[in-house]
């Protein structure tokens, strides 16, 4: 398969998340092993110290997370994940969150998150490690959920 149509893939994912557009994060790069997510803070994402809630910021990794492991083509599914959180996110704050591959071999993959406001300064640090299973995205899920 190639790169373009990899992407195409990513893209169509990130597009089929409901939880992730709900919280308004939309995919604007990917490619082999990397993905990129941006939101923009409003006051659904606020807790209540008026700062961004934890989970949105989470939300937001993790979909970039799952956005790269996936990239490649085969289902993979996260078997761990830690974030360290280094500031507060005020409204209208623009995140971006960039997952990379730090490696990945035929069962396991390991993923670096960066979450920065639009200034650049980091907000959060994300590390995850996924299983590849042996399905496609292009093979129907099973019963109950994959």
């Amino acid at each position: 398969m190639s790169e373009a149509d990899l992407r195409a893939r990513v893209m169509r994912l990130a597009r089929a998340d409901p939880y992730s557009s709900l919280l308004g994060a939309t995919c604007t790069e990917c490619g082999p092993g990397l993905a990129v997510l941006q939101m923009q803070v409003t006051g659904q994402h606020l807790n209540f110290n008026g700062t961004c809630h934890g989970g949105a910021i989470f939300t937001l990794a993790d979909t970039a997370f799952g956005l790269a492991a996936n990239s490649h083509g085969a289902v993979a599914a996260a078997i761990d994940a830690h974030i360290t959180y280094q500031v507060a996110v005020k409204i209208g704050d623009v995140l971006t969150a960039r997952a990379v591959e730090v490696s990945r071999s035929r069962r396991l993959g390991v993923y670096r998150i960066d979450v920065a406001r639009g200034d650049g300064k980091p907000v959060s640090s994300f590390t995850g490690t996924v299983y590849i299973t042996s399905a496609t995205h292009d093979e129907p899920a099973a019963p109950g959920g994959a």
